[in-house]
């Protein structure tokens, strides 16, 4: 029993802060599982050409790479405490790093690494059940949103018939509460597809 309680330590700390080969095997299993979640979210977004635009947990670099090719936003940032995520992500961003419409940097949610009104557009995609810190991490979105730009978080809150009691709470009475708390108008929680049997949501909120 300890070996098993010691197996799965591991496997959930890779996916926190994925480390080594363990590491690079989960996140690129995690782009193949969040396909799904990955397209409604970017739609969600509704991109233009002039947005800036911060991922929060960009894992292996995924969705800055879908965001890249399909549209000509300014600028697409990625940042993940992990830094196997951020190998990944550059391995297979390196086309548009060259041109400087890329950046990938190793930081935390907790501490933004940017300056004051910096991006239009903030998401975050199946990182908030490692939100250990709510209110400065949100307290950080706000403050490197531009007024007028949009967050969105999404993340699932169920499996088939499941409701997950621990992420609805935490979603719908910690973090959408405070959101407005801080200054966002238009909080609303967004069904999307169902993932693998997963059931995808989204959190949005405009910055006033």
């Amino acid at each position: 029993m300890k070996i098993l309680h010691s197996i799965k330590e591991f496997i959930d700390q890779n996916y926190q802060t994925p480390k080594g080969l363990v590491g690079t095997y989960i996140v690129e299993k995690m782009v193949r599982q969040h396909k799904p979640e990955t397209e409604w979210t970017i739609g969600l977004l509704d991109l233009q050409d002039q947005d800036c635009v911060l991922e929060l947990g960009c894992g292996a670099g995924y969705a800055i790479q879908m965001i890249s090719e399909r549209y000509l936003v300014q600028e697409i940032v990625g940042i993940d405490l992990s830094a196997t995520a951020i190998r990944s992500a550059t391995a297979r961003n390196k086309k548009t790093m060259n041109n400087e419409r890329t950046k990938l940097i190793q930081a935390d949610f907790k501490d933004l690494p940017f300056p004051d009104k910096m991006f239009n557009k903030v998401y975050s995609i199946q990182t908030i059940y490692f939100w250990n810190e709510i209110n400065t991490i949100v307290s950080e979105i706000y403050r490197v949103l531009m007024s007028g730009g949009m967050v969105v978080i999404t993340f699932s809150n169920g499996k088939d018939n499941e409701t997950w009691e621990g992420v609805k709470e935490v979603s719908e009475n910690q973090v959408m509460p405070f959101m407005r708390e801080t200054g966002f108008k238009d909080v609303s929680l967004v069904k999307g597809p169902d993932s693998r049997g997963f059931h995808t949501v989204s959190i949005k909120g405009t910055k006033k």
